[in-house]
């Protein structure tokens, strides 16, 4: 069996500058310092930060020793972001910079007098933080009939999101709408992962997809290589692995969502090669 593995599978530049800092704080061995909700969407990396004593809080407002709060790369909304300092504590951003623009162009569409559109989850914290930046906002994500718009809108999208996904939602918007303004706010490592993936996809008998069951890009890219279609199986560890799966198979290709890290892909792979890959 040949195992193909995606060359950007794994963490990107916003996750990887978040772990670097959230562990060079924990070498430092600072007290006090906790993140604010877990820092990335998987739940391998958040225990072994644990491990190092930086703790995920949900409910800051009751703990008496903190000094510091890490702010996850997805950004949390303005007021919630005032609240902590208005509370004195110092504020750690690890907020990814591609979400910081998101945020920033949100703004400034909201200044300039635009319906602010969001391509995103509603429910995902990074859109809930870039809501937060503007008046006037719908959040959309092309499930459900695209809602009445104003004359003059403004767009811009969740990180994670497809660029097929936003051209969908350009070609409904500019029925209804006389002036569209667009910020393609998608992360440049999202859609090199997904041309990666499409490309591996096409070529093996299986896929499997590593991430955190809670991260939306990894289940993005889950629906996505079963949409290919390949039989596709979303695994957060090599432990998930069944030998059933791989019975057969000849070539069995490997992605991985943003927030997986590397020692999780060379572990599954190292787990494959074991079964005879």
């Amino acid at each position: 069996m040949k195992i193909i593995t995606v060359k950007s599978a794994g963490f990107c530049f916003g996750v990887k500058r978040a772990i670097d800092i959230a562990f060079k704080i924990a070498k430092a061995k600072r007290q006090g310092v906790y993140t604010l909700g877990p820092i990335i969407h998987n739940p391998q990396v958040v225990d072994k930060l644990k491990e190092q004593g930086i703790i995920p809080l949900e409910d800051f407002r009751s703990r008496k020793d903190i000094k510091a709060l890490i702010i996850r790369t997805h950004g949390i909304p303005l007021s919630l972001s005032q609240e902590i300092s208005s509370l004195g504590f110092e504020i750690i951003d690890a907020t990814c910079p591609f979400v910081k623009k998101a945020q920033y162009y949100a703004k400034l569409l909201s200044e300039e007098g635009y319906q602010v559109v969001i391509l995103g989850e509603k429910n995902h914290p990074e859109v809930k933080g870039i809501m937060s930046y503007a008046n006037d906002v719908i959040i959309v994500d092309l499930k459900t009939p695209l809602p009445k718009l104003k004359s003059k809108v403004g767009i811009v999208v969740q990180t994670t999101q497809s660029l097929e996904a936003l051209k969908t939602l350009l070609s409904e918007t500019i029925i209804h709408a006389k002036e569209i303004k667009v910020y393609n706010t998608i992360c440049n490592s999202t859609a090199l992962r997904l041309k990666e993936t499409e490309t591996i996809a096409r070529k093996v008998d299986i896929m499997i997809v590593v991430g955190g069951k809670n991260s939306a890009n990894t289940t993005q890219l889950t629906r996505f290589c079963k949409s290919l279609p390949v039989p596709t199986y979303h695994i957060e560890t090599s432990s998930e692995i069944k030998e059933e799966w791989i019975k057969g198979v000849k070539r069995l290709g490997i992605t991985a969502g943003a927030s997986t890290p590397e020692w999780i892909i060379k572990d599954i792979c190292k787990n494959l090669s074991d079964r005879g890959g």
